[in-house]
This record gives structure tokens, sequence and C-alpha cells, in this order.
């Protein structure tokens, strides 16, 4: 069920929601006012480590497969040494960075306008389709791009085709290609569907995803490969292992976040003269944690807190457990709901979902009532339909990557 009034829905009055607002604004300025040299210190030893797996994954194939005794152990560790550097940079480092978590530090090394993350898509246009777009619009039906990623249907308000019986096999391909899925995502290929996006801008797009793809493919692909001379096929097996490795993880973590049963899409309605308040309450509502030790918390960049992150974008993710205890009191405090569960519970609830949404909503049941409307009628919205934006998300720039922007 897509939720028009979540004041309504949580049965919270106006006041109750405002009182809301300003008790996590609290939670926000008193983690803002205690940032320091300690977390400093975090994300520059996370920034050591996922660099040392990178070096040592690259010496253990390049000096490891030439060898018959070693070829086969060197690979695999090689592999997973450079998987588990690419799940750090994307998710622990690369992401928060670009959202601007550790731009106080005023480190240019380690800043949102110039960190460029490893994988396909450009750091720029993730900014824009993640920050903004995903962030300021969350589980919003016609706004928010992140629900299917234009090929899965995700809601039983999305108007069903028969294309979305394969929809188990497309998810599959999503999963093993999803650096190719999310690099293509700022694209918004049902706008260029409907003819209604800017040639010009979607030519200036394609020439970025094309160099940054390009570059991509080239190092993991060709040069590498070629350095181990004889045994390049092994070292570009083990360099595509390694990339699936991340495509899988990634994917995972991000579907954890929003469809688990619990995390709720809305309507436009409910953008409508939105609160600050109220979009604190959003966050709340759509977004689902799972739980981990601290590793897999770290693996994750800080995603089992997807409820803290939403809430909190551009706060450092090492805070996130931390602020976590203050949001759930909160949720008990005014009696909502607090989505959370084991990884593999969450990722389970998603795909079932997936596979029931592949069939006609008349096929399978649903625990809640039947949506208001198909949202057909609900033509995807450009930049200038949308509100403006709000600060914490996250600077972005068109054609300009690493310039700071005025929020």
């Amino acid at each position: 069920m897509a939720i028009s009034d979540v004041k309504e829905y949580t049965h919270l009055t106006e006041e109750e929601v405002e009182q809301l607002g300003r008790e996590l604004d609290a939670i926000r300025k008193d983690i803002e006012e205690s940032r320091g040299a300690d977390d400093a210190a975090y994300i520059n030893r996370m920034i050591k480590i996922q660099r040392g797996l990178a070096v040592a994954g690259r010496l253990t194939l390049l000096l490891g497969v030439h060898d018959k005794r070693t070829r086969g152990p060197a690979a695999a560790v090689g592999a997973t040494l450079l998987g588990l550097h690419k799940i750090l940079e994307n998710m622990e480092i690369g992401h928060n960075v670009m959202h601007g978590q550790w731009d106080w530090m005023n480190d240019p090394e380690i800043h949102s306008s110039t960190w460029e993350w490893d994988t396909a898509q450009p750091a720029e246009q993730w900014k824009h389709s993640h920050n903004y777009i995903h962030h300021q619009f969350t589980n919003v039906l016609g706004y928010d791009n992140d629900i299917g990623y234009g090929i899965l249907r995700m809601a039983r308000e999305q108007r069903w085709h028969p294309v979305y019986i394969g929809q188990p096999v497309y998810n599959a391909l999503l999963a093993s290609l999803f650096q190719w899925g999310v690099a293509l995502h700022d694209l918004d290929l049902e706008r260029i569907r409907k003819g209604e996006k800017d040639p010009k801008e979607m030519k200036r797009q394609l020439r970025q995803i094309g160099r940054k793809g390009r570059n991509q493919i080239l190092k993991d692909y060709v040069v590498y490969p070629a350095l181990a001379g004889r045994q390049w096929k092994t070292v570009l097996a083990a360099n595509a292992t390694s990339n699936l490795m991340r495509n899988l993880w990634a994917y995972v973590i991000i579907f954890c976040g929003h469809f688990p049963d619990g995390a709720l899409h809305f309507t436009e309605e409910e953008l409508e003269d939105e609160t600050r308040a109220e979009w604190y309450l959003r966050q709340m509502l759509g977004s689902a944690n799972f739980k981990g030790g601290k590793l897999l918390h770290v693996m994750s960049g800080n995603l089992g807190f997807q409820i803290e992150h939403h809430l909190f974008p551009d706060l450092p993710s090492n805070r996130y457990a931390e602020i976590s205890v203050k949001v759930r009191a909160l949720c008990e405090k005014y009696d909502i709901p607090y989505t959370t569960g084991p990884l593999h519970q969450q990722y389970g609830q998603a795909l079932r979902t997936i596979i029931k949404l592949s069939v006609p909503n008349g096929w399978t049941s649903s625990d809640q009532p039947e949506p208001p409307g198909p949202v057909a009628a609900r033509r995807r919205k450009s930049d200038s339909e949308r509100p403006s934006r709000m600060p914490e998300l996250g600077k972005w720039s068109r054609g300009k990557s690493t310039e700071r922007q005025a929020s």
C-alpha cells in the first residue's frame, strides 16, 4: 500500500510530528558538535585498509599465478582480496564520502566534490540520482527511480504488464551486473523511452558513462591481465570474480534497505507542503535495517542502519550504531514501526516481493489494503518539476563533478 499521508497513517498529530522532528534535529546537532579526531581516524583507517587489500590482491595475482602449484590458490585469494577491496571502497568509503559525511574535515582527498569511486557510474551522476532523487523522494512512486531501478515492478500500485513475468530473471541479471545497472541509472530510461529526456543531456551523460566504463574495463580486463603475461586469463577471471562479488553484495545490501516487509511506499500527495519533520517521518517509514556484527556493518557501508542513514545521510557512518539507539527509543515513544531483522530475512522478504509482483495482483495475496489507484497516470518527474533539495543530502553539479556546489 502506498501512503498519501504519513501523519494519518501513524495516528500522530501535527504537533507530535513536529516535536519528533525537533528531537531528531537535536540528535543531529549532538553528532555534528561531537565530530572530531576519532571520526577522522576511522575514515583514514578504512581507506588504508581498502588500499592495502587492493595492493595485496594485485600482488597475489601477479606473483602467484605463474607456478602451477600456487596458481589456483593465488587466483582464489587474489580475487577475494580484490572483491573485499571493491566492496569496502564502494560501500563504506565511496558511497559515504560522496554523501558529504567527511566534508567537515576539509580534506580535499576525502571530499564529496573530488571522490571518484571504483565502479562504472560517474560520481557526478551517482550524487544526482542517489543523494538528491532517492534521498529526497525516498520510496515516492513516480519520483524515486530506485523503486525497481526502471526494470523491476516493486509496488502493487505499478500497473502489471506481461513483460514482468520475466522479473526473476531480470533481477538475477541486475544483481550480477549491478555496477552497470547503476551506471545507467541516472539516464532515467523511462523518460528516454517516453521521449522526455533532453537529448543534449542524454548524450553528455552517455559520453561520461562511456569514459568511466571504458576505464573500468581497461583496468580490470586489459591492463592487469596483460601484466600477468601468459597467465592473463587467470588474472582476468579473478578480476571478473571480484567484480561479481562486489555486484552481488552491493545489490543485496541496497535491496534490504527499502523492500523488506514494513518498508512503505508513498504517493506524490505526501510531498505536498511536506515539512522537514514529515520528511524525517517518511524516511523512518520507508527504510529498513538489518542486524549484524561490527564487521558486517562496516562491509555494508553501515547501511544495516538504513533508517539512520536516511535520517542523517551526511553524518559519519561510524556513528550510526550510536544514533540507532536514540532513534529506536523515539520510535517506541511515538509508536512508530522500526523495521529490522537478520540480513537473510530482510533479503528473503525483498526477493519474495520481486517474485510475487512478477504476476498480476489478483494472482497473489496481500496483507495490506489494495492501493488507492494505479501509478500509470503518475508521470516520472524531471528535476524542474521536483521540489528543491535539502542541503543535508549532499552536493552535486551537472557537468562539473569536481566543482563544489553551494547549498
